[in-house]
């Protein structure tokens, strides 16, 4: 059985709060409904759009195999059935920094990810982002509500 690390519905706060840098990618800033993570991503909207207000679940994987096994290529032609058919936009990248943030009431864990240069950004609780560790390769994977 896959092992997620994350999985929550999302809503869309804002998209590109310090303006649009890119053609292709939108910055959207967000909220987890049940863990009340916060979270900013940039996400290809030419294949995905998105907008403000929108819902979508996302999850983060360390791997596409239903069984948990290690996924060492992906050929959606003729392949078995993964965790990616579940969702409409996968992403794999790498957990590149994770650091604290004491400056509240209660101190929160954030993560950094790289997608091939689209980040990722997550500041929530200790208690809901305890598996992730520093150079992990992870799967994102959303799906609109």
């Amino acid at each position: 059985m896959v092992d997620i690390y994350f999985d929550d519905v999302i809503k869309v706060e804002q998209l590109d709060p310090d303006g649009k840098k890119f053609d292709k990618v939108s910055r959207i800033e967000a909220r987890s409904e049940e863990f009340g993570v916060d979270m900013q991503l940039d996400v290809n909207t030419e294949i995905y759009p998105i907008r403000v207000g929108e819902k979508f679940r996302m999850a983060l994987a360390p791997t596409l195999s239903l069984d948990g096994s290690a996924v060492t290529n992906f050929n959606s032609k003729g392949a078995a059935k993964s965790l990616a058919d579940k969702f409409e936009y996968v992403m794999h990248g790498l957990l590149y920094k994770m650091s604290e943030d004491e400056s509240g009431p209660n101190i929160k864990v954030i993560i950094y990810m790289s997608f091939g240069g689209l980040q990722l950004m997550l500041k929530g609780d200790p208690l809901h982002m305890g598996k992730f560790k520093l150079d992990q390769k992870l799967f994102l994977l959303m799906r609109k509500m």
